[in-house]
């Protein structure tokens, strides 16, 4: 079942103005409810534009927008507030949207919006700050005395804490070292294994999208270009180089390899892959491998 879907979605930004520019154009997308989605594109492609539809942030100029079945804008049937408590949107730098007294206070924030009562919420501020990696004694402190990663995975997990159907995360990675990358990664990742969770990752790190999502979404210039199974859309890779996005780098290798006259598959595009497809080549063709 198709969690978001949307028809003809188009966002022009200043319409009527010398200044218009249409950011989203003529989308027609449907995501399927428990998918880990990848979203790239260059900057100004439009994701950006397009994830803030998805919990009613910003309404389209044209199309629709539907939510476990519900067109989110038809104001007799659906309220926008319902959907920001069902789609979850975490943005770049959350750390900077902390503000609470406490890390409880600032995990709570979403849950006692909803209503919850205090045992609920407790409930999901101690599960989901032990989840991020957050102790019992951190959860009493000022959230302003955490590290930077800390804060960041405060900040997520009060959006984690919502419980949303869906949970779109813009860039969570953005400036930290690469253990704080993996971490924070694992952890989403933990989190929708737990919870079966829809997850959108936007990210202009090619690695951390191949590790991570099962489908990828590819925007580029406001239109969608395409939305498959992440092998496929690596095997696009020079189609995706020449909009201006990189690969990862070992998909550029195999993708050297191919030049060089190897007959190899060219779809590698994590680690694990690669060793895995270079020892059944070898097998069968070690000596033109070791030439190479």
């Amino acid at each position: 079942m198709a969690i978001i879907r949307t028809e003809g979605l188009t966002y022009t930004y200043s319409q009527g103005t010398p200044f218009e520019k249409t950011a989203v154009k003529n989308v027609d997308l449907e995501i399927e409810e428990g998918e880990l989605v990848g979203i790239i594109g260059h900057t100004g492609s439009g994701k950006s534009t397009l994830i803030q539809h998805f919990n009613g942030l910003v309404k389209p100029t044209s199309g629709k927008i539907y939510v476990d079945g519900q067109d989110i804008w038809d104001e007799k049937n659906c309220r926008i507030r319902d959907i920001r408590f069902k789609v979850g949107l975490v943005f770049q730098y959350p750390e900077y949207q902390i503000f609470e007294e406490t890390v409880y206070k600032d995990i709570s924030f979403g849950p006692k919006n909803m209503g919850l009562d205090e045992k609920e919420i407790d409930r999901r501020v101690r599960e989901t700050a032990a989840l991020v990696g957050i102790t019992d004694a951190q959860l009493q402190k000022s959230p302003f005395e955490l590290s930077g990663g800390q804060k960041r995975r405060v900040a997520i997990a009060g959006v984690m804490a919502m419980e949303p159907k869906v949970l779109i995360l813009d860039e969570p990675t953005a400036g930290l070292d690469p253990k704080g990358r993996d971490l924070i990664l694992a952890q989403i990742k933990e989190y929708q294994k737990r919870t079966g969770s829809t997850i959108l990752l936007v990210s202009h790190s090619m690695e951390d999208v191949a590790g991570f999502a099962s489908k990828i979404l590819v925007m580029n210039k406001s239109e969608l270009y395409c939305y498959e199974d992440t092998p496929q859309v690596f095997k696009k890779a020079d189609e995706i180089t020449a909009m201006g996005l990189s690969v990862p780098q070992i998909t550029r290798v195999f993708g050297r390899l191919r030049q060089m006259g190897v007959d190899i598959r060219t779809d590698v595009y994590t680690l694990d892959f690669a060793v895995k497809t270079l020892m059944e080549y070898m097998e069968k063709n070690g000596k033109d491998i070791e030439q190479c």
